[in-house]
């Protein structure tokens, strides 16, 4: 009898392998961890981690990448709708604001476990922040360049505004309060009327 071999999906075993690590990091920490047990959340080996992470670190990043990877994904989709201006500003931020709340294991380990565990996993964090600091950026620029708005220093705002946002998010992560609906219905006007826009 001819025994069938399915073939292996090399990005199936990788998702399992995140998704494992997701569980793990998030209900033990990150340095309580031990592959050992993501290998056998994941049902595959530290062999398999191994071929696509190199070690802890590599998949504990590549977590917070795909977290920031989903986050641009959902803030570009809710802009394709807007015209330019500040109907793009207020979807990329309400967008930001449902991402986090939707998913709380993830933006906790970018949030709170990224923060203290070595220089690296700042670099990462930064990283991220950055390139959505950015993305905001872009968007107020277009603000302004259609009238929405007059003019501001949008490099400074669009970092004051994700300081903003990433202070009541993480109280969020922490405690479960503001609730994320809670946290949209006050901080979205707030940061809006900090350029002078209100509807």
């Amino acid at each position: 009898m001819k025994v069938e071999h399915t073939p292996r999906d090399p990005d199936a075993t990788r998702e399992r392998i995140l998704d494992a690590a997701l569980d793990k990091f998030a209900s033990k920490g990150y340095h309580d961890t031990r592959l050992d047990e993501i290998a056998e959340e994941s049902g595959t080996s530290k062999g398999a981690i191994y071929f696509h992470f190199p070690n802890k670190e590599r998949l504990f990043l590549a977590l917070v990448d795909q977290f920031a990877d989903l986050l641009e994904r959902r803030v570009t989709a809710a802009i394709a709708q807007e015209a330019e201006g500040m109907g793009r500003v207020r979807a990329a931020l309400e967008a930001c604001l449902e991402t986090f709340g939707k998913y709380r294991r993830p933006a906790k380990l970018l949030l709170v476990q990224a923060v203290g565990l070595g220089s690296a996993f700042e670099k990462k964090r930064l990283e991220v922040n950055d390139r959505f600091a950015n993305l905001i950026k872009t968007y107020l620029d277009e603000a302004i360049a259609v009238g929405d708005i007059s003019g501001v220093d949008t490099e400074v705002v669009s970092h004051a505004w994700m300081g903003a946002i990433y202070g009541v998010v993480i109280r969020w992560v922490y405690t479960g309060e503001p609730e994320p609906q809670r946290i949209l219905a006050a901080l979205l006007p707030l940061l809006l009327k900090s350029v002078g826009y209100e509807d």
